[in-house]
């Protein structure tokens, strides 16, 4: 979309597609198979516009920024989504009881099903009205680049979508950073999605599983945003800034595997230790994406930035989606979900450990630039 459509129609049609689906879960329908045909429909026009959302950071920082800038454009544009999750993390618990007794908040001696039922439309109105909003201000100002291109690959030539796609399969480099970028995150992904599941067998509460999701984001963003900023001032060190990342979230993922092992690890199993290693495993994978991101894109240019960060994240959707398929036939323990993350990030640690890293777009800044 961005590579035809250019970055202020593309916007603009995602944004669009928030405010319809966002909509269409508003309509106040009383027959309940209605209303929930609206939802539906609703999610798949949000998840349609998703994968535009979660690729345009790349090309908004190709486009917009200098060279030197551009790693700290991609962190802060990827991981600004991430905050939107760290909300619903907090969002759920607080505004919406719940309804199997695990909340502690003072809400609860009302949660009727009336109630909660008040509290969902609530927070549907409230998402309605945010994308609204940010559809308003798009369509009143959001140029598709800036007047003058700020670096000569901004305003270099790329490939069209069928030698696009051929570059990608046909680049074993790629192939291994693609998988050691969507085989942790998705694995992180739909563990994130079902964390309160994951902890409520060790007595963690919804409210607190919310908050440690919280926390792993809110770090991982602030992080993912100063490595970008280090990337920018030691350029050439995605690799290894990569590397540091991946060990930190193999060990976390580590430490809270052993740790809900009570009865064969003897770890103390507290508070404080499920939030510091979660936390730690969100710091550490959240931060890595904005840096793969630009990994991605200097291993494989001139392909279009959408188009490279397109496939890997379809990759890592797949990886979640084959994960939470097998949670639908082994739900009632989770030791073997747990143990999917330590051996993810360490197969994604072994890839990277093997990748000769190039940096084809910075050459070309640099050297032509001069």
């Amino acid at each position: 979309c961005f590579f035809i459509l250019g970055l202020r129609v593309t916007v603009l049609l995602t944004s669009s597609l928030m405010v319809l689906g966002a909509g269409l879960r508003c309509v106040p329908v009383s027959d309940l198979e209605i209303r929930k045909k609206l939802i539906h429909g609703g999610q798949l026009l949000n998840g349609l516009a998703g994968p535009t959302v979660m690729n345009a950071a790349p090309f908004l920082s190709t486009t917009w920024f200098s060279p030197d800038e551009r790693a700290t454009a991609t962190a802060i544009a990827s991981l600004l989504n991430y905050l939107g999750a760290a909300g619903a993390f907090l969002v759920g618990p607080l505004v919406v009881p719940s309804p199997n007794g695990t909340s502690h908040l003072p809400l609860l001696s009302q949660s009727n099903t009336e109630h909660i039922k008040d509290r969902i439309e609530a927070v549907l109105y409230a998402e309605f009205g945010m994308v609204s909003l940010i559809f308003s201000a798009a369509l009143a100002y959001f140029p598709s680049r800036p007047p003058f291109p700020p670096s000569v690959a901004a305003a270099s030539q790329r490939l069209s979508y069928r030698r696009s796609f051929c570059r990608l399969l046909s680049n074993f480099r790629f192939l291994m950073i693609a998988l050691a970028y969507a085989i942790p995150l998705g694995v992180f992904s739909g563990w994130s999605g079902v964390l309160d599941l994951i902890l409520t067998p060790v007595h963690v509460s919804q409210v607190d599983a919310g908050w440690i999701g919280f926390w792993s984001i809110v770090g991982g963003c602030v992080v993912g945003i100063a490595m970008a900023r280090f990337a920018d001032f030691i350029r050439g060190m995605l690799k290894f800034i990569l590397l540091l990342l991946l060990s930190g979230a193999t060990l976390a993922s580590t430490w809270f595997t052993l740790t809900c092992l009570t009865s064969v690890t003897h770890l103390p199993l507290t508070t404080a230790t499920l939030y510091t290693s979660c936390i730690l495993l969100g710091i550490f994978l959240n931060s890595s994406v904005p840096i793969f991101f630009e990994l991605f894109v200097e291993t494989v240019y001139p392909v279009p930035e959408g188009i490279t960060c397109g496939v890997v994240t379809f990759l890592s959707n797949v990886f979640m989606g084959v994960l939470l398929f097998f949670l639908t036939f082994y739900h009632t323990e989770f030791s073997w979900f747990n143990w999917c993350l330590p051996g993810s990030c360490l197969l994604s640690l072994l890839l990277i450990l093997c990748f000769r890293e190039s940096y084809d777009r910075l050459y070309l800044d640099v050297v032509v630039s001069v």
